[in-house]
């Protein structure tokens, strides 16, 4: 027997998206999709599905205020765009989570968990005990973030304030920080560093660049759906911002 999933995302691309993702599984009948999350409240309280794809950030209510007005808890999948917050500490839980944009083979890995998870009474207990430990890491996630960040030079480290970290930026297989327009090789490759830095200062705007939003000075839109971003570095540097990347940091950029 099919999962009967419900979808819950502020972007209606994604939603779309998911649901070809799930099409292709042949595991899911999705019952119903919302990109409010009070009409999602709405619809998950007349008929809880076996599983909920939820987006955790979303306008008014976010993924913890939608299930806490919920009379039912479904199993949870969070999808999410920011990995910052330690969610594999969860995965031998029953809620799961997936990193947009959804890789097809963490989808069917999810799925697979729901199918073992469903029926289990246990499932529903320990989900909210999850939503909680989950919740509570968000709350205290920024706490967690480097203030500097080290930088090899031979024999020698040299720490830099990520505060005057421009950018971060990836060449000839090597990753580097500029800091006073110049350029110090670093250890950790954009995905990591993507993981490591405080979102609410550093976004990665492009496969092979991460930016500090303090130090942009404007935005501007390029033909195609991409953004070009000017800093306030000395050499007014500027930065391309990939199609697939650009709603995300307007988000985080407030733009």
């Amino acid at each position: 027997m099919k999962l009967r999933a419900y979808l819950v995302d502020d972007e209606p691309l994604a939603i779309d998206r998911l649901r070809r993702l799930l099409a292709k599984t042949g595991k899911v009948d999705v019952i119903g999709q919302a990109t409010e999350p009070e009409t999602a409240v709405a619809d998950l309280t007349n008929d809880c599905p076996d599983v909920c794809f939820l987006d955790i950030e979303m306008p008014r209510l976010n993924a913890f205020d939608v299930l806490a007005l919920l009379p039912r808890q479904p199993i949870v999948i969070f999808t999410t765009a920011y990995d910052q917050y330690a969610l594999k500490a969860f995965g031998v839980n029953s809620v799961d989570y997936l990193l947009k944009p959804i890789d097809p083979e963490d989808l069917e890995r999810a799925l697979e968990k729901v199918e073992r998870l469903r029926g289990a009474a246990a499932a529903q207990g320990d989900l909210q005990v999850v939503i909680k430990n989950l919740a509570e890491s968000l709350q205290k996630a920024s706490l967690e973030y480097p203030s500097r960040i080290a930088s090899r030079l031979g024999d020698r480290l040299w720490f830099l304030d990520l505060s005057r970290v421009t950018h971060f930026y990836a060449a000839d297989k090597l990753t580097y920080a500029v800091s006073g327009n110049k350029a110090y090789c670093v250890g950790s490759a954009i995905a990591e560093l993507e993981k490591k830095l405080d979102p609410r200062k550093f976004v990665r705007i492009h496969r092979s660049s991460v930016v500090n939003l303090d130090w942009i000075k404007e935005v501007a839109s390029l033909p195609g759906g991409t953004l070009s971003v000017r800093l306030k570095d000395e050499k007014q540097t500027e930065l391309l911002v990939a199609r697939d990347r650009a709603r995300q940091f307007k988000e985080r950029a407030g733009c």
